[in-house]
């Protein structure tokens, strides 16, 4: 909770802000567009003139099927979020971190340096592990209905911090000891990606969380290695 606090109290940072208000601005845009096709996909089904017994010719289902499908696509914008989420870490994560050390870990060494290659394959590995995963779950979802919630917390909060804090190690780590590392603390890991999967789940907070989650990873990546100078820990 530290980590994400901290990463909370810097939203007004300009760094901070621009790329907040770009994630933001494209998560909107993508959901919207999801929004208005569902709507269409509706409004398409559905016809604009379908006749029925005794009432003869109505030209008003499909409006009534766009405004019905509504709610649905909010709840489904929940699911969306998370795949958004993650691709969203791969093209903002460096810079977010980049934001988070220059005011929190000045005195670190410049990360090291990742190719295209590196950084897009990790990024679509990830986002086609989130896919499939949360794919398979809305099965348990059905069948699980009771403590569906709690299933789909648990589920990403493994997820997403699994990728959080693969992307923000491998930063200042080679990929075998990025991911040493991330098997080494997998439990305040996966404790951390739930209270970031928590939000996820609430339309329009959800959309904080690309953005967030990538600085309170960046902040639990120093506190468990010990480069953080409030902790006295190191690995």
């Amino acid at each position: 909770m530290k980590d994400i606090l901290r990463a909370l109290g810097q939203l007004g940072d300009p760094r901070f802000r621009g790329v907040l208000l770009t994630g933001i601005g494209l998560s909107v845009a993508l959901l919207a567009g999801f929004v208005a096709l569902a709507v269409w996909l509706a409004r398409w089904l559905v016809g604009p003139t379908v006749t029925l017994p005794w009432l003869g010719p109505v030209t008003w289902l499909d409006e009534a099927a766009g405004f019905a499908v509504l709610p649905l696509t909010l709840v489904a914008s929940v699911f969306l979020m998370v795949p958004v989420a993650s691709a969203f870490t791969g093209l903002f994560l460096d810079r977010i971190a980049a934001a988070v050390e220059a005011r929190h870990y000045p005195h670190l060494p410049p990360p090291r340096s990742q190719g295209w290659g590196e950084v897009l394959g990790e990024s679509a590995g990830f986002l086609g592990l989130v896919i499939l995963v949360n794919a398979g779950a809305l099965v348990a979802y059905v069948f699980l209905a009771p403590i569906a919630l709690f299933v789909f917390w648990g589920v990403n909060g493994f997820l997403l911090g699994r990728e959080y804090a693969h992307m923000v190690a491998a930063r200042h780590l080679p990929v075998d000891r990025a991911r040493a590392f991330r098997r080494r603390h997998r439990g305040r890991i996966w404790l951390t990606g739930v209270l970031m999967a928590v939000p996820l789940s609430v339309p329009v907070l959800n959309l904080l969380v690309p953005v967030v989650g990538a600085a309170a990873f960046t902040h639990l990546f120093h506190r468990l290695r010990g480069t953080d100078p409030d902790s006295a820990g190191r690995v």
